[in-house]
């Protein structure tokens, strides 16, 4: 790179780095950068609101300071007519940030039904199909406190289990690909990215969508509003997650326990074995381990319905599994007083 280059970017950075002069966008940053724990390459994913605006600063600034490097990805849907006009406004944006993104486009037939989550998951697949071809195994999302809360109550309305509702984590790997997910923004609250993508850019992209009461999301989000007018106290809320989460690493804790004690896999054979005491636990611990067993020998990112394995699990304790069941990809078999569990072929 020229000199001239060289002293135009490290001035940039210097603006950059400037901002961390405000006391509140020092203190994010800090939240930010003790949620992360890389040393070198990772990826962000950006829309243009105000949390990926503030995810794009955020990240820049570390990539600065511990001298990462950092790949930007934005994905334009096209859903909406002025999505890829809106893309290159974004990307024009953060250039003048030295934030070089990359746009990955979601071409062919749309959904006419369930579109957030069709898009949801095409967005997933194009990002961490954009990190594999790129070798980076950590990958940034925008998802901030209010986004925690709104899931929180989303699965609360579909009747989830104590799993369910905690699975919104800082860290998750996805679909088991060696893709991490990382949100070091989960514990920051929205109306303060809003602070600071007005500060440093002034600008963000207000997406007509998060006004569409078609959308289970939306009207969840203007019902926290609407509750936090009556006196919703976020942090006893957010208080009652943490405690949640605690309950659930408790029962994880036991699962591997009877994982552990209570079978041996055969490896050769691609075959495990579960002795009796596997069953003689309370029911979320049986259905834990069988869901983690029955994935390692299907080798299925998703399990069979709780419902169905309920159902199973419920025959082996009674004892009226006589002969070999099928679930899940798995062949279920009771041999005296052992229940084998292999592929099915």
């Amino acid at each position: 790179m020229k000199k001239k280059s060289l002293s135009v970017k490290k001035k940039v950075h210097n603006l950059i780095l400037n901002h961390l002069n405000d006391p509140k966008i020092l203190k994010i940053f800090s939240i930010f950068k003790r949620n992360l724990d890389i040393k070198n390459k990772f990826s962000v994913a950006l829309s243009g609101g105000p949390d990926s605006m503030s995810l794009a600063f955020l990240a820049k600034c570390f990539s600065i300071i511990k001298k990462a490097n950092v790949k930007f990805y934005l994905v334009n849907h096209k859903l909406r007519k002025d999505s890829s006009t809106e893309a290159k406004i974004v990307v024009s944006v953060l250039k003048k940030f030295d934030i070089n993104c990359q746009i990955l486009v979601w071409n062919g037939k749309k959904p006419s039904s369930n579109i957030q989550a069709v898009a949801r998951n095409k967005r997933y697949s194009l990002l961490t199909g954009a990190c594999k071809l790129d070798k980076i195994k950590f990958l940034l999302l925008g998802h901030h406190l209010d986004d925690l809360y709104e899931n929180f109550l989303i699965r609360l309305l579909r009747g989830s289990g104590l799993k369910g509702l905690t699975s919104f984590d800082e860290k998750a790997e996805f679909k088991n690909n060696g893709i991490n997910i990382l949100r070091p923004l989960i514990n920051i609250e929205k109306k303060d990215l809003v602070y600071l993508s007005n500060k440093v850019f002034n600008f963000f992209v207000k997406d007509p969508s998060n006004l569409n009461e078609n959308f289970k999301r939306i009207r969840i989000r203007n019902l926290m509003e609407n509750l936090e007018k009556e006196g919703l106290d976020k942090k006893k809320f957010g208080l009652t997650i943490s405690n949640l989460k605690d309950s659930n690493r408790s029962i994880n804790f036991y699962v591997k326990n009877n994982i552990k004690t209570n079978s041996k896999f055969i490896k050769n054979n691609n075959i495990f074995i579960l002795n009796k005491f596997f069953f003689n636990q309370p029911n979320e611990i049986i259905l834990r381990s069988l869901i983690i067993i029955m994935k390692s020998i299907s080798k299925k990112y998703y399990s069979a319905r709780g419902k169905s394995i309920n159902a199973l699990i419920l025959k082996i304790q009674s004892n009226k599994i006589d002969k070999k069941v099928t679930l899940g990809g798995c062949f279920i078999e009771k041999i005296n007083e052992t229940i084998l569990i292999s592929r099915e072929k």
